[in-house]
C-alpha cells in the first residue's frame, strides 16, 4: 500500500517537472498532471531499469528518476499532439 501512495506522490512531482519543461502545459489540472507523471514514471522507470539496475536494497535510483521525467515529457508531448492541447 505504501508503494502505491509513494508512486502517486513521486508521479505528481515528476508531472510537475514535465509540465514546467513543456511550454503551454500550464492548463493541466491536478489529476491530469498526476496521471501523466505516474504513467511517465512507469514507462521511464522500466526503461531506466533496463539501462542500469539499481544496487540491491537501494531506495533511490537516479537513472530511473531521470527516465521518469523523460517519460513524462514524452507522454505530455504525445498527448499535446494527439489532443491538440
Amino acid at each position: 500500500m505504501f508503494h502505491l501512495i509513494w508512486s502517486i506522490i513521486v508521479g505528481f512531482f515528476v508531472g510537475l517537472i514535465a509540465r514546467a519543461i513543456i511550454p503551454g502545459a500550464d492548463h493541466m489540472g491536478f489529476w491530469m498532471t498526476a496521471g501523466v507523471g505516474i504513467v511517465g514514471s512507469l514507462i521511464g522507470g522500466l526503461i531506466g531499469n533496463l539501462i542500469s539496475r539499481p544496487p540491491p536494497g537501494s531506495k533511490f535510483h537516479p537513472a530511473g528518476f531521470f527516465m521518469s521525467i523523460l517519460g513524462a515529457v514524452v507522454l505530455m508531448l504525445l498527448l499535446r499532439y494527439v489532443f491538440h492541447m
